[in-house]
């Protein structure tokens, strides 16, 4: 059985106006998966479309309560880690740069160990006006096919490095 992500109650998907929920198996240990996701401002070098992440809050990894900073489909946002388990469980909590009218998102990755691998599922809720026009309207499915071209290059990433070791 495949763990999810554990919502706060304002970012459960059942109140949710936008949520997607991506996974794939993975041929490579936890640790080289969580290496992956918490080296946040080298994302870029398996999926360039994350190439604008600056951690803001010291340290070069994400951690429980890092602050930092991303450009995502070409506008700025801030985050903070809410949860963060090594090789199981992280998650952060989203607010976009300028952004009046209080929309947040919430997104987690879960880690599950497989007998040849992991299993790794990512979940994302979108709440408020904000992302129901810009991502809702404009680019229905958009967070879906986003978080599936991520999982499908952080397999590639991890498998690589995987049969290096």
């Amino acid at each position: 059985m495949y763990h999810k992500t554990n919502w706060p109650a304002d970012q459960d998907p059942k109140i949710s106006a936008i949520y997607a929920l991506n996974d794939i198996d993975i041929k490579a240990p936890a640790e080289v998966v969580w290496k992956l996701l918490v080296d946040a401002e080298n994302w870029k070098s398996y999926f360039p479309s994350e190439d604008q992440v600056k951690i803001l809050s010291g340290g070069s990894e994400l951690a429980m309560g890092t602050k930092w900073s991303r450009v995502t489909v070409g506008f700025p946002m801030s985050l903070r880690v809410t949860e963060f388990e090594p090789y199981h469980r992280l998650a952060w909590k989203t607010t976009v740069d300028g952004d009046q009218t209080g929309s947040t998102a919430y997104h987690g990755w879960v880690i599950t160990p497989t007998a040849e691998g992991v299993h790794v599922l990512t979940e994302e809720t979108q709440q408020g006006e904000w992302f129901l026009d810009i991502l809702g309207h404009k680019h229905p499915g958009g967070l879906y096919s986003y978080h599936q071209d991520w999982v499908e290059r952080l397999k590639v990433a991890a498998e690589a490095i995987a049969n290096k070791l």
